[in-house]
C-alpha cells in the first residue's frame, strides 16, 4: 500500500504564492488519476485538483486560474503550485490516487493570513 508524504506547506500572506510537493513510496506511473484534497477545520475533505496519466487537468472552481497540478512519473511525485493565496484556502492538504486508493499522508498545513 502506498503512503505519501506531502510537504511545502507554511504561513503565508493573502496573495502570496506556495508550492506543494508529494511523494509517493510506490511508482505513479501506472495511475491514471492523481490528486489534491484539502480539509478545512470542520469541513468535510474536497478534491480540488486531479491531474490523469494523460495530463489531462480539472480544478474545482474555487481555484480555478489561481492552482496548478503537475506530476513526475520518474520522482513518482505531483505538485500544487497556489498563487494569489486567499483566506478560504486555509486547510491541510493530502494528495492520493482518485477516486483515493492509498493509505492518507499527514498531509502539509496551509495557513493564509488577511
Amino acid at each position: 500500500q502506498v503512503q505519501p508524504v506531502e510537504s511545502g506547506g507554511g504561513l503565508v500572506q493573502a496573495g502570496g504564492s506556495l508550492r506543494l510537493s508529494c511523494v509517493a513510496s510506490g511508482s505513479t506511473s501506472s495511475i491514471n488519476g492523481i490528486g489534491w484534497y484539502r480539509q478545512a477545520p470542520g469541513k468535510q475533505r474536497e478534491l480540488v485538483a486531479v491531474i490523469s496519466s494523460g495530463g489531462s487537468i480539472n480544478y474545482v472552481d474555487s481555484v480555478k486560474g489561481r492552482f496548478t497540478i503537475s506530476r513526475d512519473n520518474a520522482k513518482n511525485s505531483v505538485y500544487l503550485q497556489m498563487n494569489s493565496l486567499k483566506p478560504e484556502d486555509t486547510a491541510a492538504y493530502y494528495c492520493n490516487t482518485v477516486p483515493y486508493r492509498w493509505y492518507w499522508g499527514q498531509g502539509t498545513q496551509v495557513t493564509v493570513s488577511s
